[in-house]
C-alpha cells in the first residue's frame, strides 16, 4: 500500500479523499491556486505545493505542475478526484513515465471512453444497447442535420470530448438546428479544446440511471448497484439517488451485466460509471435501456453509493491502484437501505441558475450522523470564486426506505443555512417535497414538467417571520444603545439610561421591511413601542399592518430566542450589508426554510441611485466568449447581444426591447466585472399609435 499518495484536485472531493486516505494511514499532499491558498484542502492535507494563478488552465489544469509536486514531495500515487486531470490521457502516461501509480483507469480505456463516438463503437460490438444516432467522422453541418432529419426530431446534440452537460443542446426542429450546433460547438472548444459532435435521438421522458462498476488488476469485476440522477437541470444533475425507484431485481442484474461487459470491453481498472438512459413504454410499461457514456472516474454521485452499499469507494480506488484485489465479490454485496444526494450550489434558480459569487458570511450545516453526511471544501468566511464550479457542498443522507430517506432529506435541507451568496437550498427543499418526487414519477425532464411545484413562493408564515425579524432588529438597536450608554461618563444623564427615552416623544421606532418573491416585492411599515413588564423584562408592542405582537427575545450570537403572542422558539439570524445601498439583508432561517428581508433605511441623499439609462450589466464575472453586436447596429427584443462565461459555464445577454446598440464597451477574451455595463442600448420609441 502506498504511503504518500498527492491529490490532483481542490474542494469537497480533495477533502473526501484526505478523510479516507488518514484513516488509512496514508500521508497526502495537496495542490492549490492562488484562490486556493487558504482552502480547507489545503490546511487539511499533511503537505501543499503552489501550482499557479487562480485561472485552473494556470494551475489544476498543468499537468507538468503536479507531477513536479508529487516527485518533490515523494508521493508514489496521484488520485486525480474528478474533472479537472481526472479523465486525461496523456496526463495519466506522464504519470506512468515518472513511476507515480495513476489511481484510476490505465489511457488506453480513458481514451477509448473519452470520445463518445468511439465509445458508442466500441458498445456497439460489445452488443452494449446504444441508443439511435450518428457518431461519424464527417462534421459538416449538412452531415449532421442530414442525421438529425433522418432520425426525427427532438435531437441531441452532444461534444465527443464532454461531460458535465458542457457542449451539448436540445434541438426540437429542423429551423433550429444551425443556432443549436453553432452554440454546442462553442461551449465544447472553449471547454474541452474539440468541438466534435454527435447527433442522437432525443428521448423524451427518459431516466438517467447509472451503473457503479469496479474493476481489479485480476481480471475481477464487479457492480455497486444502480444510482437514479434523472433529476437535472442544464444536463447537470441536482439530487441523484440509490438505488433507482422502480427497479426489478432482473432489470437490475442484466444493467449491472452490462455495465460489466462494457468495462471489460476497454480493459477497465478502478472505478467507473457507465450510464444508461432507462426508457419505459408509456402503455405496456416495458422497460429498456441504452449505453449513453462511461465516466472513467470517481462520480460527484458516489456518496449515495457508499450508504447503502456500506463500501468505501475511495478505499477501494486505493487498494485496487496498489496491486490489491476487489475487497469484495459479487455474491458479498448487497443493497441496504436507500440513500439520496443533494448538490448545494451557489446559484440562483430563479434566475435560469445563474451561477453566484461572494463570501458565504454565515454558513450552519446540518448535524453529521449515521444518516447525515455533509461532503464540503469550504468553511464560513470562505469565498466563492468564479474560477471554479459553484457547488458548495453536498448533502448526503441514508435510511431503511426511500420514505424515510426522503424525510431525512427535507429535514437537512431546512436545516442547512447560508447567507452571503446566493443558494439553491430553497428550491431544493421545494423539490424533494413536491408530490410527484415523493411519488418517484421521474425522468429527465422533471424540473422543466414541475416548475409551477417547485418555483413557488412559500408566503403562510411570513405573519410569524416578520415579527420575528422586525424583533431581531430592535434587539440589536437596544443592545447598540446600551453600548453607547455603558460608555457615557455622567450617570444623571438621561443618555445613559438605554430604556428608549424620548424628550416629549413615546418611545416608538418605526422599520421598513422588503420582502421579495419571484414575481414582487412587498414593503412591510413597521412601528414599534417599548414597554416594561410587571416584572421588569423589555416587552416590545410591534404593529405589522392591523395585526399587533407582544414580543420578548434575546440574542446569543447567530440566535434568536423569542418569545412572540405566547410563542416560544428560536430562529437563526445573518445580516449582510448590501454593496449597492446603505440597506441591510436580514436572513432569518426557520424549520420551514430561509426568510430573507430588506431594511429599508431612509434615503438621506448619499447615495447616488441613478443608473444608466439604456445600460446592459454583466450578470455574474466572467469571460467575453462573444460579442454578437457592435456600435449602431438595430437589435429586436430577446435577440442575444453578447455570450459571457462563468464557472464553466456560458450566459447569453439579449435585448431587452426592439432598440438600437449606442456603444459595446467590452472585447471577446476580456474579463468582466458582475455588473458592469456591457453595452450601451436606446430603445425604439414607442408612439402613440402602437400603445392604442
Amino acid at each position: 500500500m502506498f504511503t504518500k499518495i498527492l491529490i490532483a484536485n481542490r474542494g469537497e472531493i480533495a477533502c473526501r479523499i484526505i478523510k479516507t486516505a488518514r484513516k488509512m494511514g496514508i500521508a497526502t499532499v495537496a495542490v492549490y491556486s492562488d484562490a486556493d491558498q487558504n482552502a480547507l484542502h489545503v490546511n487539511m492535507a499533511d503537505e501543499a505545493v503552489y501550482l499557479g494563478a487562480s485561472p485552473s488552465k494556470d494551475s489544476y489544469l498543468k499537468a507538468d505542475k503536479v507531477i513536479a509536486a508529487a516527485l518533490q514531495t515523494g508521493a508514489q500515487a496521484i488520485h486525480p478526484g474528478y474533472g479537472f486531470l481526472s479523465e486525461n490521457a496523456e496526463f495519466c502516461r506522464q504519470c506512468a513515465n515518472n513511476n507515480i501509480t495513476f489511481i484510476g483507469p490505465p489511457s488506453e480505456a480513458i481514451e477509448a471512453m473519452g470520445s463518445k463516438s468511439a465509445a458508442k463503437n466500441i458498445m456497439e460490438q460489445a452488443q452494449v444497447p446504444l441508443v439511435p444516432g450518428y457518431h461519424g467522422d464527417n462534421q459538416s453541418e449538412a452531415v449532421l442535420k442530414q442525421a438529425a432529419d433522418e432520425m426525427g426530431y427532438p435531437v441531441l446534440l452532444k461534444a465527443t470530448a464532454g461531460g458535465g452537460g458542457k457542449g451539448m443542446r436540445q434541438v426540437w426542429s429542423s429551423e433550429e438546428f444551425s443556432d443549436g450546433l453553432a452554440a454546442a460547438k462553442r461551449e465544447a472548444a472553449a471547454s474541452f479544446g474539440d468541438d466534435t459532435m454527435l447527433v442522437e435521438k432525443y428521448l423524451t421522458q427518459p431516466r438517467h440511471v447509472e451503473i457503479q462498476v469496479f474493476c481489479d488488476n485480476l481480471d475481477k469485476a464487479v457492480y455497486l448497484f444502480e444510482r437514479d440522477c434523472s433529476v437535472q437541470r442544464r444536463h447537470q444533475k441536482v439530487i441523484e439517488e440509490a438505488p433507482a425507484p422502480h427497479m426489478s431485481e432482473a432489470l437490475r442484474e442484466q444493467m449491472g451485466q452490462a455495465a460489466i461487459q462494457s468495462a471489460q470491453a476497454i480493459g477497465y481498472r478502478g472505478a467507473g460509471t457507465v450510464e444508461f438512459l432507462l426508457d419505459t413504454h408509456p402503455e405496456t410499461g416495458e422497460q429498456a435501456f441504452y449505453f449513453m457514456e462511461m465516466n472513467t472516474r470517481l462520480q460527484v454521485e458516489h456518496p449515495v453509493t457508499e450508504f447503502i452499499s456500506d463500501q468505501d469507494l475511495v478505499e477501494w480506488q486505493l487498494r485496487v491502484a496498489a496491486g490489491e484485489p476487489l475487497p469484495k465479490q459479487q455474491n458479498e454485496l448487497a443493497i441496504n437501505g436507500h440513500a439520496f444526494e443533494a448538490r448545494i450550489y451557489a446559484e440562483d434558480p430563479a434566475n435560469d441558475f445563474l451561477p453566484a459569487t461572494g463570501q458565504l458570511t454565515f454558513l450552519q450545516t446540518p448535524q453529521e450522523s449515521e444518516h447525515v453526511r455533509v461532503d464540503t471544501g469550504v468553511l464560513q468566511g470562505d469565498e466563492v470564486s468564479v474560477y471554479y464550479d459553484p457547488m458548495i457542498a453536498k448533502l448526503v443522507v441514508w435510511d431503511e426506505s426511500r420514505e424515510k430517506a426522503l424525510q431525512r432529506l427535507s429535514k437537512a435541507l431546512a436545516e442547512y443555512r447560508v447567507n452571503g451568496v446566493t443558494t439553491n437550498i430553497d428550491f431544493l427543499y421545494n423539490l424533494a417535497t413536491c408530490q410527484p418526487f415523493v411519488d418517484a414519477e421521474l425522468d429527465t425532464g422533471f424540473i422543466e414538467k414541475h416548475q409551477a411545484l417547485i418555483f413557488h413562493s412559500d408566503q403562510k408564515t411570513l405573519a410569524q417571520e416578520l415579527p420575528m425579524a422586525a424583533l431581531y432588529l430592535l434587539l440589536k438597536q437596544a443592545d447598540e444603545a446600551q453600548q453607547i450608554a455603558n460608555a457615557s461618563t455622567d450617570p444623571n444623564s438621561p443618555w445613559y439610561q438605554a430604556i428608549g427615552w424620548r424628550l416629549n416623544q413615546t418611545n416608538q421606532v418605526s422599520l421598513s421591511l422588503a420582502h421579495s418573491t419571484a414575481d414582487s416585492e412587498q414593503i412591510y411599515d413597521i412601528t414599534s413601542v417599548q414597554q416594561l413588564s410587571s416584572n421588569g423584562d423589555v416587552v416590545y408592542q410591534i404593529q405589522i399592518g392591523e395585526a399587533l405582537h407582544h414580543c420578548q427575545g434575546q440574542i446569543d450570537g447567530n440566535q434568536l430566542d423569542f418569545i412572540i403572542d405566547g410563542y416560544r422558539g428560536n430562529a437563526q439570524i445573518a445580516i449582510n450589508d448590501l454593496a449597492d445601498s446603505n440597506n441591510k439583508q436580514i436572513s432569518l432561517f426557520r424549520p420551514n426554510g430561509a426568510f430573507n428581508f430588506t431594511q429599508v433605511l431612509p434615503d438621506l441623499g448619499d447615495n447616488d441611485h441613478q443608473t444608466h439609462a439604456g445600460g446592459l450589466s454583466a450578470p455574474m464575472n466572467g469571460t467575453m466568449v462573444a460579442v454578437l453586436v457592435n456600435a449602431g447596429d438595430t437589435v429586436t427584443k430577446d435577440q442575444p447581444l453578447v455570450i459571457m462565461e462563468a464557472m464553466k459555464m456560458e450566459h447569453t445577454v439579449k435585448a431587452p426591447a426592439d432598440g438600437t446598440i449606442t456603444d459595446v464597451f467590452f472585447s471577446a477574451g476580456d474579463m468582466v466585472d458582475g455588473g458592469a455595463e456591457l453595452l450601451s442600448f436606446e430603445a425604439t420609441a414607442i408612439t402613440n399609435a402602437e400603445n392604442s
